[in-house]
């Protein structure tokens, strides 16, 4: 494409013009002719909605911004058809003699000076007028004072009434006094575009929110995160600057050239799949390509240089964009890019601020690559007749589930939900230190663990049942076998292999997408019992697998663990669901014994969130038709909300929980002996707790991760053994003292 051509997308209304090579800029906020070349197609194509003018940035201008030029071309337009230029218009030949080079005054105005400045435009009419008032008081003849009115009533004053009536003049009027034609400062004001290299697809709003306040500014990995309170928005701005933005123009042609290459290079459908072997292929192919095109363009690059341009590359071909930059920073927990993805920013949920706008807009390229890569590496389908693909991928930086939603069920096309995962599975003394539970509450989940019940772990949407979950899995030892199935992989099965767990994991067929070639949820778990003595974790009890998960909890009672989540507010709530949604017949329901309750939690004026634990139930089993009526729910720990805190019940502190005292029965120091139960959870409790205080103390936030707790927990362990084979009995301060000692030689303390 030639300089200054442009491209017209009739559907979108989208006009892209080429700018690649020209002597000016690509803004029309900075550069008078581009803004004189806008307007020009605008005039020339009557229907635009969108421009971008293309150099080594792109610059985007929304609806609301090009709405604004389109005003001025109609302007313009009105003028020429209603002849303001024309000899008739003006009084005849006659009147040119008392005011020569009216004409070409008006000429300059309209046709020349209003595409480029509008603002000069309406300043040098205002400053004509002003003339032509001088002169009709210095007009030598009646007939040249007509002639002068005439020039003002039919051309000047027109001109004016129609400027002022556009936005762009009713924005600069106030800021007029001593205005310099040429001037770009107020269309700095008036224009802001969006702005991203042009090897990109999203667009990035630069400009910072007016009046917005900085609270908050820190570091993500190259990239710069800055978060704004803006004034009458219970919403938070989340500013991000990626490194993309910073490098200088030479390096910017060198990207570009090496992404037209890699551009033609096509992955073997096996390499497309495997996510982190075709980004392996890219950042290779990247770096050859970045290093011959910089020699070719005389630029010289370090090796740091060609690294980071290769980082940036595969990010922009074989990753998934700007999504990477989100799902990098440890601090998101959710991404929302709603439908239609064009004419809205992405949204994102903060770990610290809660719901925030971000300065990042998609493109329908965007989602329509990201979907495609998502289906590819799936190997689900989306379509109109499969509208939602639900699954899991692996970035660098970041672990994410994605539900994508297209037609038929959603009316504007694609939208995206995106969990981000911790890179690390959560932990129990994490949860301590981010309040989800206390101390007691994470010794008695260890105690529940250890003791191998059936349970499951209940809450609504994003309340950390997963996560839960996964902190659990961690209490297991790594010698105990452990199958999960999953419909979606969320649970940490690949962290807790590399702490080297004997854990097999199963992928079953989504309630939602219902893939026929994936293997139905039930159908999983009774293979699952076929693989040996194992735990049995179930990602999500959703459908059918129900009575399945229940059938291995009567089987596996109290020699393994069995475990799920499951959608409920309350342990009624679970087993209304799990009894009258999921048909599970109601005496089966008994062979749950424990359901924590985990919940996201509002403050009292509705703008903050906090997840927290708020009961940790026992299902009784001498019940028959209503457990709530027949007291079949007892509470161990409920939430105090004056306190934040979980408090125990005293059916907890006198020993009166059935499941409590059959773990008991079945361990010769605890068997009849409440309080060596009591002493042994309260221990699991203080240990959990040092791991905070050291962690908080020595400033190591890694001893909290599950390396460390795993570690911890096997320890802990070992020395209850050690002490038994010794002593005949591990006695609880000794347990402490003993792990004490060995857990600071572990910090070299």
């Amino acid at each position: 494409m030639k300089v200054c051509d442009y491209e017209y997308d009739a559907d979108k209304l989208k006009l892209r013009i080429n700018c690649m090579g020209c002597l000016y800029g690509a803004s029309i906020e900075d550069f008078e002719e581009c803004m004189g070349r806008v307007i020009d197609r605008i005039l020339e194509l009557k229907k635009v909605r969108t421009v971008v003018l293309a150099k080594n940035r792109e610059y985007e201008y929304d609806y609301e911004q090009v709405k604004l030029l389109r005003e001025i071309a109609n302007v313009i337009e009105e003028l020429i058809r209603g002849k303001i230029i024309s000899r008739k218009n003006l009084g005849g030949e006659e009147c040119e003699r008392c005011y020569p080079g009216r004409l070409q005054k008006l000429q300059y105005i309209i046709l020349d000076l209003m595409r480029r400045d509008p603002i000069g435009a309406y300043v040098e009419c205002v400053r004509e007028i002003r003339r032509t008032n001088i002169k009709m008081k210095k007009a030598v003849s009646k007939k040249c004072y007509n002639c002068i009115l005439l020039y003002k009533a039919n051309a000047l004053d027109v001109i004016k009434k129609k400027l002022e009536a556009t936005k762009i003049i009713q924005f600069a009027m106030p800021h007029l006094s001593g205005y310099h034609i040429g001037d770009r400062s107020l269309y700095r004001e008036i224009f802001l575009p969006s702005v991203r290299p042009n090897f990109m697809l999203t667009r990035y709003m630069l400009t910072l929110p007016e009046r917005g306040k900085s609270i908050d500014r820190y570091k993500v990995r190259d990239s710069i995160v800055e978060i704004f309170k803006v004034p009458d928005s219970a919403q938070y701005f989340y500013h991000i600057i990626p490194p993309e933005f910073k490098l200088p123009e030479e390096q910017y042609a060198v990207l570009d050239a090496a992404r037209r290459y890699m551009a033609e290079h096509k992955p073997k459908e096996a390499e497309f799949v495997r996510t982190k072997d075709i980004r392996e292929v890219f950042f290779s192919i990247g770096k050859d390509m970045i290093r011959e095109m910089a020699d070719k363009q005389g630029v010289s690059l370090t090796l740091k240089e060609i690294e980071t341009l290769a980082t940036i590359l595969t990010r922009y071909t074989a990753g998934l964009g700007v999504l990477e930059l989100l799902l990098a920073d440890e601090k998101i927990q959710d991404i929302y890019i709603n439908s239609p993805v064009e004419t809205q920013p992405i949204l994102v949920y903060h770990q610290d601020w809660e719901e925030c706008k971000t300065n990042l807009i998609p493109s329908m390229e965007d989602a329509e690559a990201w979907a495609t890569r998502l289906r590819i590496q799936s190997g689900r389908p989306l379509d109109e007749a499969n509208p939602v693909l639900d699954t899991e991928l692996m970035i660098p930086g970041g672990r994410a589930r994605f539900c994508i939603i297209t037609r038929t069920l959603s009316p504007y096309g694609i939208g995206f939900a995106i969990r981000r995962h911790r890179d690390k599975p959560w932990t129990l003394p994490l949860f301590i230190k981010s309040r989800m539970l206390n101390p007691l509450g994470a010794g008695l989940l260890s105690f529940l663990i250890d003791g191998m019940v059936s349970l499951l772990i209940a809450g609504g949407r994003g309340a950390g049942k997963t996560s839960m979950m996964g902190s659990l899995m961690l209490e297991m030892l790594p010698k105990t076998r452990i199958v999960v199935i999953e419909d979606t992989l969320e649970l940490p099965v690949d962290q807790l292999r590399e702490l080297h767990y004997n854990i097999e994991r199963l992928k079953s067929r989504s309630v939602i997408t219902r893939i026929e070639t994936e293997m139905p949820a039930d159908e999983a778990l009774r293979t699952a019992l076929r693989l040996g003595d194992s735990a049995l974790i179930v990602g999500e009890v959703r459908s059918l697998e129900a009575k399945a998960l229940y059938e291995a909890m009567r089987i596996g009672a109290l020699s393994n663990v069995v475990a799920g989540t499951i959608h409920g507010e309350s342990a009624y709530g679970v087993y209304d669901r799990v009894v009258n949604d999921l048909g599970v017949p109601t005496t089966s329901f008994k062979a749950t014994d424990i359901i924590p309750i985990c919940k996201s939690l509002r403050s009292a004026d509705g703008l903050h969130r906090f997840r927290r634990v708020t009961e940790i139930t026992e299902i009784r089993k001498e019940w028959e038709k209503n457990p709530l009526k027949e007291e079949a729910f007892v509470n161990l720990m409920e939430y105090s909300g004056k306190e934040d805190t979980l408090k125990p019940t005293d059916t907890f502190v006198n020993g009166e929980s059935e499941i409590l005292n059959r773990i008991s029965s079945y361990v010769k120091e605890w068997s009849g002996n409440w309080e060596a139960v009591w002493e042994n959870i309260n221990l699991r409790a203080k240990i959990k707790q040092t791991i905070v205080e050291l962690s908080e103390k020595l400033n190591k936030p890694e001893i909290l991760e599950a390396e460390w707790v795993v570690k911890s927990n096997q320890k802990f362990h070992l020395i209850q053994e050690e002490l038994r084979k010794e002593t005949g009995a591990a006695e609880p301060d000794e347990v402490y003292q003993k792990w004490l000692e060995w857990f600071k030689s572990l910090l070299r303390m």
